[in-house]
């Protein structure tokens, strides 16, 4: 069973359980009432983003704690900007990416090569290194490089070969590209406005199209997939859908929205959309 649950939404707020840990953070896509507000003050702390940026009853949390989601162990802890180190829309992505490398160990003599840009605190790379893949771990922030490795750890895939990468994706695929490395699986969460390893500015409307094309030029000659996420407003699963097929080419084709789900009662939260190019199909 896991360690996550979504409780309740509603009045621009979630309640999530991590744990031992409930917490109430801001989601302005919960428009609705909540369901259950009898639940809400049983929170542990909250978040908020009036008047700034705002932890209540943050004392109450432990510095670190450690969930189990979908197979994979994550430590979590808060940020100042109110993250936790896991991103639980994301959890169904875990499984395909899961799924895809398993089925492709089937009918291959060597483990998928899987490359995980924007990569975070590295749930999607640990999910597929358990599945058998080669994998490559790669964010700009060496503080969230140094998380995955922790992950990696708690889940005894600190000795798995996965190469944890302090990079600008730019820089690093272009480099990529002239060492002539290939990968048969990309997963890639470009953020709406972020910045390199020295400062390098990324715009998700900017940038997206040349670091798509640097994908393309790294892929394998016999990919498995491709998966783009976003949580811009106004990227929705077409627009992601149409960015892959007109970077990569025709070919399966599938889009949706992240969903936070919770109970049969609990209304699913749309949290972002993703859209995921298979090749071959």
């Amino acid at each position: 069973m896991d360690d996550y649950a979504l409780l309740d939404s509603g009045d621009g707020q979630k309640l999530e359980r991590f744990g031992p840990v409930l917490l109430i953070r801001p989601c302005a896509q919960a428009v609705w009432a909540p369901r259950y507000p009898e639940l809400w003050d049983s929170a542990t702390a909250s978040f908020d983003r009036k008047d700034g940026l705002n932890w209540h009853g943050r004392e109450r949390l432990p510095e670190t704690w450690t969930i189990t989601v979908r197979g994979v162990r994550m430590q979590l802890s808060t940020t100042d900007f109110g993250h936790l180190g896991i991103f639980p829309e994301t959890l169904d992505l875990w499984d395909q990416i899961r799924r895809d490398v398993q089925d492709a160990q089937k009918e291959r003599d060597s483990a998928p090569r899987f490359l995980n840009l924007f990569a975070y605190s590295g749930g999607a790379t640990l999910a597929a290194a358990q599945a058998g893949a080669a994998c490559c771990h790669l964010d700009a922030s060496r503080g969230m490089v140094e998380w995955a490795r922790t992950n990696a750890a708690l889940n005894g895939l600190d000795q798995a070969g996965i190469r944890f990468i302090v990079d600008d994706v730019s820089g690093f695929l272009r480099r990529e590209v002239r060492r002539g490395r290939k990968y048969d699986c990309v997963l890639l969460d470009p953020p709406s406005f972020g910045r390199g390893r020295r400062g390098e500015l990324y715009k998700i409307e900017k940038n997206v199209q040349e670091t798509l094309e640097l994908v393309r030029q790294v892929l394998s000659d016999s990919p498995l997939f491709v998966v783009l996420t976003s949580h811009t407003p106004g990227f929705s699963p077409i627009i992601l859908k149409n960015l892959l097929e007109q970077s990569l080419g025709r070919a399966e084709l599938s889009c949706g929205e992240m969903l936070l789900q919770g109970g049969p009662e609990v209304l699913d939260l749309p949290s972002g959309n993703w859209a995921c190019w298979k090749y071959g199909q």
